[in-house]
């Protein structure tokens, strides 16, 4: 039997019409494969568990701007603030005034104090980070920003990554040192070391910058983090009753960072 061209055309539409939904079929099965593989390598892998130590941080405390006690009156024109990258070490010292002052009155005996440094020292400004009173009251020192790690003039040598922390009074032998201060010094002590993860009761190396502190310039000197100004140089500062203290303010400065060793 002879088809007509007509047939034969109608015949092969049918066959091609048959064929393409299955081969539409698997060519979209392909691509489904291809971009499902695509999305499960696109995926991120978990992430492992970090091992970093988690900082020990301790509260900030109160502390009283310079503004509770420096007046425009006082004020002299400075240099800006210097700063370093951390702090690591706390050096603690007395101011070596009287003791018998009215917590009401330490704004008057801190502008004092900044007065004979940057008066009859000729220093650009008062020396110490903080000051505490001996209710515990803490007070900035230093300009710069009590949260930055601004390098002071309190300790010859090792002002360097470190802070200082003045007791307002005199605490030679046999003077009494108030509770309140020295629980406001552990807790500004725990605060300014915790974003270093620095221990309160550990030691700590330092460079000397300087031939006149304990330590030639250069060397590297192994010291206190919570030390006392006469670590660091030859001073009787912060006085015996004070320094005795110290084991007790390291101890409560780790327990507000929260270490339990």
């Amino acid at each position: 039997m002879k088809w007509s061209p007509a047939w034969t055309r109608h015949r092969r539409t049918a066959r091609l019409s048959g064929v393409l939904p299955a081969l539409t079929a698997v060519v979209a099965l392909l691509l489904f494969a291809r971009g499902s593989e695509r999305a499960v390598t696109a995926q991120p892998a978990h992430p492992a568990p970090s091992t970093a130590p988690v900082a020990h941080r301790a509260p900030r405390p109160a502390i009283l701007p310079r503004s509770a006690w420096l007046d425009g009156a006082t004020l002299r024109r400075q240099p800006p603030p210097r700063y370093d990258d951390r702090v690591v070490a706390v050096f603690i010292h007395h101011t070596d005034s009287p003791n018998d002052y009215d917590c009401a009155d330490s704004p008057r005996v801190i502008r004092a104090l900044y007065s004979g440094q940057t008066g009859g020292r000729h220093w650009d400004d008062i020396g110490y980070n903080f000051l505490v009173d001996r209710c515990g009251t803490i007070y900035e020192g230093r300009a710069g920003g009590t949260d930055r790690a601004v390098t002071g003039a309190h300790t010859q040598g090792f002002n360097h990554r470190s802070a200082g922390i003045a007791a307002l009074g005199t605490f030679t032998a046999g003077a009494s040192v108030p509770r309140a201060m020295t629980d406001a010094i552990a807790a500004l002590a725990a605060w300014k070391l915790g974003p270093s993860d620095t221990d309160p009761r550990a030691r700590v190396r330092l460079t000397s910058t300087s031939g006149l502190s304990r330590y030639k310039s250069g060397t590297t000197a192994t010291l206190p983090t919570v030390a006392g100004h006469n670590d660091a140089y030859r001073t009787t500062c912060p006085g015996s009753a004070l320094t005795a203290t110290l084991p007790t303010i390291r101890a409560k400065a780790a327990r507000l960072q929260g270490r339990t060793r």
